[in-house]
């Protein structure tokens, strides 16, 4: 079952940027993940980063990470990853 459904994924979009939104790859979660574990990853708001990310969607542009939890996209700007934390993000 994938983390989100396409027809919500197809409706979706960056709430700050407006950008359309991507499921995060398994390279992209493991880059993030790494990030999390070695304490670099932060959000927007200069937060640290949950514990662990199973899943996540990805601005257009690959600026913004949001988290996946429960198959629920947590769209809150200030809860957003930023890409540029994580030294490994794929372009």
């Amino acid at each position: 079952m994938p983390a989100v459904d396409q027809r919500l994924l197809d409706i979706l979009c960056c709430p700050a940027t407006r950008q359309p939104l991507t499921l995060a790859s398994d390279r992209d979660l493991d880059a993030i993940n790494a990030a999390i574990r070695a304490g670099s990853a932060s959000t927007v708001s200069d937060a640290s980063a949950p514990a662990r990310i199973e899943a996540a969607l990805v601005t257009r542009d690959r600026k913004l990470i949001y988290p996946v939890e429960d198959g629920i996209p947590v769209l809150l700007p200030e809860r957003a990853i930023s890409a540029n934390s994580i030294t490994d993000f794929p372009a």
